[in-house]
């Protein structure tokens, strides 16, 4: 049995309004790290893009990510940051997001010709029921929830989503987490950097994407028929330092919320994948 599971709904989308952006996070190319590592990293660079022009150039989108966060029952932290890398790697990975006549492929082109944005935002009641009424795919973790919509531009987010917010949201684990399964890959988190939960479970989205571009098309498939298993686990200081100079991807932080424009956040470790 998968890992997780995912359910995809497509109905009509609701009316764009402009959005407040909050946890806001953005894959760089690479870039000087205000605290540089002690060896190479990875290009962080899609091989999916369609137009190379400056990234900046570009019209920018973002992925929007709604995590359902009820109040009486929220979920384990550790199980919202994985639920949100998987839902990153169900987005890219479904038919309507690749080319060939794709209905959200020309989003997605546009969302990745760009910053690869994401913002993660809360929602429970009758907020989760509207989010899921958008077109997106949710994916179900233990205990979380995270649905995954089409990018949109940073200025025409539909309505039901643009209302939701993240900020404050705190989650727990109520017991520390297993050791990962060294048959998957782990997602490492910098124990030197602080996040709230929407932005760790933004940060763990890029790494995972990192991983899925860094792959090839055997791997990736055989990723994705085993259900995308992986962990997110924050790292020992000095096995952070180790992973610094294996080559693999890093993400680097914008710094547009929370912590310092540059920093690296999270290494992907998806060597297992390639047996």
């Amino acid at each position: 049995m998968p890992p997780s599971s995912y359910r995809r709904t497509s109905t009509c989308p609701g009316n764009a309004s402009s959005a407040w952006q909050t946890g806001r996070v953005t894959t760089n190319d690479p870039a000087p790290d205000p605290t540089p590592a002690s060896g190479p990293t990875q290009a962080q660079d899609s091989p999916f893009r369609d137009e190379r022009t400056a990234r900046d150039e570009a019209p920018q989108y973002v992925l929007p990510l709604v995590a359902r966060i009820e109040r009486a029952a929220p979920p384990a932290r550790t199980d919202a940051l994985e639920t949100a890398a998987r839902a990153v790697l169900v987005m890219l990975s479904d038919a309507r997001s690749l080319g060939g006549g794709g209905e959200w492929a020309e989003a997605m082109r546009s969302w990745q010709d760009a910053r690869i944005r994401k913002v993660v935002r809360r929602a429970r009641g009758a907020e989760w029921r509207r989010a899921e009424a958008l077109p997106g795919i949710t994916v179900a973790g233990k205990s979380a929830e995270v649905r995954v919509f089409p990018p949109v531009p940073l200025d025409g987010w539909p309505k039901d989503l643009a209302r939701l917010q993240v900020s404050g949201t705190d989650l727990d684990d109520p017991e520390p987490p297993a050791g990962p399964d060294p048959a998957a890959p782990v997602l490492w988190l910098n124990p030197e950097v602080a996040m709230s939960a929407g932005k760790a479970m933004a940060q763990a989205g890029h790494g995972a994407q990192l991983a899925w571009w860094d792959l090839d098309d055997t791997a990736r498939a055989a990723w994705r028929d085993a259900g995308f298993p992986l962990a997110v686990r924050t790292a020992a200081p000095a096995h952070w330092r180790t992973l610094t100079t294996a080559g693999l991807p890093v993400v680097r932080d914008a710094g547009f919320t929370e912590i310092a424009p540059g920093s690296s956040t999270v290494i992907a470790d998806h060597r297992p994948l390639f047996g």
